[in-house]
């Protein structure tokens, strides 16, 4: 595979796999679109075919796959893979979008919660499982983005997905002291992390929502091999 900066306007239109480390703060279109436009404007090209191979929340960071070109017929080759995660589980409060992205919207008590408790529930999260999507997603009903139907108040309903969870482990050893829990994750296309610690908390009749979240692979691509989208453009106009 050539160095990003000895690529041609050729390679990129041939098809190109780029493995984009997203920093928080960046939607994934964003860091789509300060690629194309990196690559437009140093090739003089009309146009460019490029897009992601699986969204990662703004409060998210973590591996982006971002296909050019040809390479866009693979797109849904590459989502369909497997994905792993890291992250943070604070509990005893939930909010809606089951993350940080809304606020507080009920609080738990969480001192009936034991390491025996947290490992049960755990296991409760292996292997093949029914999951609700987060009304904050952009999943459609109806012709509009549950996001959109749940930020104008209005209330609705999700149907719940078959998905799978290879592999689940819980740190618990800061929960006593900060209430929260690591974890890492790997599982099937279509999982919520969002949900399933929306869900982890209920299974331990308490509440929890996502705090901190980072995907560090998807299939066999590593984040320890992907770079910034600010590090792409420069090496780009070198």
């Amino acid at each position: 595979m050539k160095p990003l900066n000895l690529l041609s306007a050729e390679d990129f239109l041939e098809g190109q796999l780029l493995l984009v480390d997203k920093p928080l703060g960046y939607t994934s279109f964003q860091a789509v679109n300060a690629l194309k436009w990196a690559i437009i404007r140093k090739f003089k090209l009309k146009k460019l075919k490029i897009g992601h191979a699986g969204t990662l929340d703004p409060l998210a960071s973590g591996l982006l796959i971002i296909c050019t070109g040809k390479s866009t017929k693979k797109i849904a080759t590459y989502q369909g893979l497997e994905k792993t995660y890291t992250g943070t589980f604070t509990l005893g409060a939930t909010t809606p979008s089951y993350d940080l992205e809304t606020e507080i919207d009920a609080q738990f008590k969480t001192g009936h919660i034991t390491p025996e408790a947290i490992e049960l529930a755990r296991k409760q999260f292996v292997g093949a499982i029914m999951q609700h999507p987060p009304l904050f997603s952009a999943i459609k009903k109806e012709g509009k983005r549950l996001y959109e139907i749940a930020r104008e108040g209005k209330t609705t309903t999700t149907t719940a997905r078959a998905i799978e969870i290879y592999t689940f482990d819980i740190d618990s050893s800061k929960f006593e002291r900060k209430q929260t829990l690591d974890f890492a994750v790997s599982c099937s296309k279509g999982t919520y992390i969002r949900s399933l610690a929306h869900d982890f908390g209920k299974a331990l009749d308490s509440g929890a929502h996502l705090s901190q979240l980072r995907r560090t692979a998807i299939g066999p691509y590593q984040v320890t091999s992907a770079q910034t989208p600010e590090e792409i453009k420069t090496l780009l106009c070198t």
